[in-house]
Protein backbone atom coordinates (compact mmCIF):
# COMPACT_ATOMS: atom_id res chain seq x y z
CA UNK A 1 0.00 0.00 0.00
CA UNK A 2 1.32 3.38 -1.13
CA UNK A 3 2.34 5.66 1.76
CA UNK A 4 -0.08 8.10 3.63
CA UNK A 5 0.88 11.72 4.04
CA UNK A 6 -0.97 13.74 6.70
CA UNK A 7 -0.61 17.40 5.65
CA UNK A 8 -1.35 20.20 8.49
CA UNK A 9 -2.12 23.26 6.74
CA UNK A 10 -4.37 25.82 7.42
CA UNK A 11 -4.14 27.38 4.40
CA UNK A 12 -6.53 25.89 1.77
CA UNK A 13 -5.09 26.78 -1.22
CA UNK A 14 -1.81 25.53 -0.13
CA UNK A 15 -3.35 22.19 1.29
CA UNK A 16 -4.63 21.96 -2.02
CA UNK A 17 -1.91 22.38 -4.20
CA UNK A 18 0.41 20.03 -2.12
CA UNK A 19 -2.50 17.01 -1.77
CA UNK A 20 -2.89 17.22 -6.01
CA UNK A 21 1.19 16.93 -6.31
CA UNK A 22 1.21 14.05 -4.15
CA UNK A 23 -1.69 12.21 -5.11
CA UNK A 24 -0.25 12.79 -8.72
CA UNK A 25 2.90 10.99 -7.70
CA UNK A 26 0.19 7.99 -6.02
CA UNK A 27 0.83 8.99 -2.46
CA UNK A 28 -2.02 8.70 0.18
CA UNK A 29 -3.11 12.01 1.48
CA UNK A 30 -5.51 13.38 4.42
CA UNK A 31 -5.33 16.81 5.68
CA UNK A 32 -5.73 19.20 8.86
CA UNK A 33 -6.46 22.16 9.24
CA UNK A 34 -5.30 22.81 12.73
CA UNK A 35 -2.82 21.10 15.15
CA UNK A 36 -5.17 19.44 17.68
CA UNK A 37 -7.10 17.85 14.29
CA UNK A 38 -3.08 16.83 13.01
CA UNK A 39 -2.74 15.05 16.57
CA UNK A 40 -5.92 13.09 16.38
CA UNK A 41 -5.59 12.52 12.97
CA UNK A 42 -2.06 11.24 13.74
CA UNK A 43 -3.53 8.91 16.73
CA UNK A 44 -6.21 7.21 14.50
CA UNK A 45 -4.63 6.93 11.24
CA UNK A 46 -0.76 6.53 11.95
CA UNK A 47 0.88 8.29 8.76
CA UNK A 48 3.66 7.32 7.09
CA UNK A 49 4.52 10.99 6.98
CA UNK A 50 3.38 14.40 7.97
CA UNK A 51 3.68 17.75 6.31
CA UNK A 52 3.68 20.17 8.95
CA UNK A 53 3.16 23.54 8.90
CA UNK A 54 4.46 25.70 12.09
CA UNK A 55 1.60 28.64 12.45
CA UNK A 56 -1.78 26.70 13.40
CA UNK A 57 -4.46 27.37 15.11
CA UNK A 58 -5.35 25.23 18.23
CA UNK A 59 -1.94 24.28 18.19
CA UNK A 60 1.01 25.37 16.79
CA UNK A 61 3.51 23.12 14.69
CA UNK A 62 6.25 22.66 17.05
CA UNK A 63 3.83 21.50 19.77
CA UNK A 64 2.20 19.33 17.58
CA UNK A 65 5.93 18.13 16.56
CA UNK A 66 6.69 17.66 20.00
CA UNK A 67 3.59 15.37 20.82
CA UNK A 68 4.47 13.28 17.68
CA UNK A 69 7.77 12.73 18.73
CA UNK A 70 6.39 11.72 22.36
CA UNK A 71 4.55 9.19 20.64
CA UNK A 72 6.66 7.59 18.19
CA UNK A 73 8.85 7.90 15.33
CA UNK A 74 6.26 9.31 12.46
CA UNK A 75 8.74 11.38 9.53
CA UNK A 76 8.24 14.59 9.94
CA UNK A 77 8.61 18.00 7.24
CA UNK A 78 8.39 21.55 8.77
CA UNK A 79 6.74 23.84 6.23
CA UNK A 80 6.73 27.21 7.21
CA UNK A 81 7.18 30.86 6.53
CA UNK A 82 9.93 31.41 9.20
CA UNK A 83 13.12 31.16 7.08
CA UNK A 84 15.93 32.34 9.89
CA UNK A 85 18.62 29.73 11.21
CA UNK A 86 17.15 29.77 14.57
CA UNK A 87 13.81 28.11 13.94
CA UNK A 88 15.14 25.75 11.66
CA UNK A 89 17.31 24.46 14.75
CA UNK A 90 14.57 24.55 17.04
CA UNK A 91 12.22 22.06 14.14
CA UNK A 92 15.50 20.04 14.13
CA UNK A 93 16.39 19.87 17.45
CA UNK A 94 12.75 18.57 18.41
CA UNK A 95 13.24 15.97 16.11
CA UNK A 96 12.52 17.17 12.55
CA UNK A 97 13.47 15.27 9.39
CA UNK A 98 13.41 17.87 6.96
CA UNK A 99 12.64 21.23 6.53
CA UNK A 100 10.86 23.52 3.91
CA UNK A 101 10.53 27.20 3.99
CA UNK A 102 7.50 29.15 2.06
CA UNK A 103 7.41 30.09 -0.86
CA UNK A 104 8.21 26.38 -1.99
CA UNK A 105 8.23 24.71 -5.28
CA UNK A 106 5.71 21.77 -4.63
CA UNK A 107 7.81 19.19 -6.65
CA UNK A 108 10.60 19.80 -4.20
CA UNK A 109 8.00 19.26 -1.37
CA UNK A 110 6.96 16.01 -3.25
CA UNK A 111 10.76 14.96 -3.73
CA UNK A 112 11.91 15.72 -0.03
CA UNK A 113 8.71 13.54 1.01
CA UNK A 114 10.05 10.38 -1.46
CA UNK A 115 13.55 10.75 0.16
CA UNK A 116 12.47 11.27 3.88
CA UNK A 117 10.19 8.35 3.34
CA UNK A 118 13.18 6.00 1.95
CA UNK A 119 15.28 7.11 4.52
CA UNK A 120 12.84 5.80 7.38
CA UNK A 121 12.10 2.48 4.66
CA UNK A 122 8.51 2.92 4.85
CA UNK A 123 7.19 -0.14 2.71
CA UNK A 124 4.33 -2.45 3.13
CA UNK A 125 6.40 -4.90 5.47
CA UNK A 126 6.60 -2.13 7.63
CA UNK A 127 8.74 1.35 8.19
CA UNK A 128 12.36 0.37 8.77
CA UNK A 129 15.56 2.09 9.53
CA UNK A 130 19.09 0.64 8.89
CA UNK A 131 22.51 1.69 9.90
CA UNK A 132 25.16 -0.70 8.19
CA UNK A 133 23.95 -4.21 9.99
CA UNK A 134 21.21 -2.20 12.50
CA UNK A 135 17.81 -2.57 11.40
CA UNK A 136 15.15 -0.67 13.58
CA UNK A 137 11.94 -1.72 12.95
CA UNK A 138 9.64 1.54 13.90
CA UNK A 139 6.52 -0.11 13.85
CA UNK A 140 7.70 -3.41 16.19
CA UNK A 141 9.68 -1.32 18.34
CA UNK A 142 12.10 -4.35 17.44
CA UNK A 143 15.92 -4.27 16.70
CA UNK A 144 17.95 -6.49 14.88
CA UNK A 145 21.59 -6.84 13.77
CA UNK A 146 21.32 -8.31 10.21
CA UNK A 147 23.81 -10.78 9.14
CA UNK A 148 24.24 -12.64 12.98
CA UNK A 149 23.45 -16.47 13.04
CA UNK A 150 22.39 -16.16 16.47
CA UNK A 151 20.28 -12.77 15.53
CA UNK A 152 17.62 -12.11 17.94
CA UNK A 153 15.54 -8.52 18.83
CA UNK A 154 17.66 -6.88 21.18
CA UNK A 155 16.25 -6.22 24.69
CA UNK A 156 16.22 -2.09 24.78
CA UNK A 157 14.05 -0.65 26.83
CA UNK A 158 11.60 2.51 25.41
CA UNK A 159 14.34 5.01 25.91
CA UNK A 160 17.11 3.41 24.38
CA UNK A 161 14.94 2.87 21.46
CA UNK A 162 14.19 6.02 21.33
CA UNK A 163 17.83 7.15 21.31
CA UNK A 164 19.29 4.97 18.90
CA UNK A 165 15.97 5.25 16.05
CA UNK A 166 16.26 9.10 16.65
CA UNK A 167 20.08 8.97 16.09
CA UNK A 168 19.68 6.46 13.13
CA UNK A 169 17.47 8.85 11.22
CA UNK A 170 20.87 11.57 10.82
CA UNK A 171 23.84 8.74 11.72
CA UNK A 172 26.47 11.20 11.15
CA UNK A 173 25.31 13.75 13.17
CA UNK A 174 26.49 14.93 16.40
CA UNK A 175 23.80 15.38 19.28
CA UNK A 176 23.78 17.40 22.53
CA UNK A 177 22.57 15.74 25.19
CA UNK A 178 19.94 18.45 24.84
CA UNK A 179 18.81 17.25 22.03
CA UNK A 180 18.42 13.89 23.00
CA UNK A 181 16.58 14.62 26.21
CA UNK A 182 14.08 16.83 24.38
CA UNK A 183 13.79 14.53 21.47
CA UNK A 184 13.35 11.19 23.35
CA UNK A 185 12.45 11.82 26.70
CA UNK A 186 9.97 14.59 26.45
CA UNK A 187 7.51 15.86 28.73
CA UNK A 188 10.56 14.40 31.55
CA UNK A 189 12.51 16.12 34.41
CA UNK A 190 15.21 13.91 32.93
CA UNK A 191 18.57 15.77 33.33
CA UNK A 192 21.16 15.82 30.64
CA UNK A 193 23.25 13.31 32.46
CA UNK A 194 20.65 10.77 32.68
CA UNK A 195 21.18 10.32 28.71
CA UNK A 196 24.65 9.24 29.22
CA UNK A 197 23.12 6.26 31.54
CA UNK A 198 21.12 5.24 28.99
CA UNK A 199 23.48 5.19 26.07
CA UNK A 200 26.09 3.71 28.48
CA UNK A 201 23.55 0.94 28.37
CA UNK A 202 22.28 0.99 24.57
CA UNK A 203 26.02 1.09 23.83
CA UNK A 204 26.72 -2.84 25.68
CA UNK A 205 23.41 -4.13 24.51
CA UNK A 206 24.98 -3.03 21.18
CA UNK A 207 28.40 -4.73 21.94
CA UNK A 208 27.26 -7.91 23.21
CA UNK A 209 24.77 -8.58 20.18
CA UNK A 210 27.82 -8.32 18.24
CA UNK A 211 27.87 -4.63 16.85
CA UNK A 212 30.89 -3.07 18.84
CA UNK A 213 31.47 0.79 18.04
CA UNK A 214 28.58 2.08 16.91
CA UNK A 215 27.87 4.43 19.58
CA UNK A 216 31.01 6.67 19.85
CA UNK A 217 31.44 9.90 22.27
CA UNK A 218 31.81 13.42 21.15
CA UNK A 219 33.71 15.38 23.51
CA UNK A 220 32.14 18.73 24.23
CA UNK A 221 29.27 17.84 22.23
CA UNK A 222 27.70 14.63 23.39
CA UNK A 223 27.37 11.49 21.06
CA UNK A 224 27.20 10.33 17.74
CA UNK A 225 25.88 7.25 16.03
CA UNK A 226 29.30 5.59 14.24
CA UNK A 227 29.06 3.46 11.55
CA UNK A 228 30.76 -0.41 12.04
Amino acid sequence: MNALILIAEDEPQICEILDAYLVREGFRTVRAGDGRTALDLHLALKPDLILLDVTMPRLDGWEVLAEVRRRGDTAVIMITALDQDIDRLQGLRIGADDYVVKPFNPVEVVARSKAVLRRVGQSGAGRMLRVDRVAIDLDSHVVRIEGNDAARPLPLTLTEFRLLAHMARTPTKAFTRSELVDACLPGSDALERTVDSHISNLRKKLEEAGAPGMLSGVRGIGYRLAAL
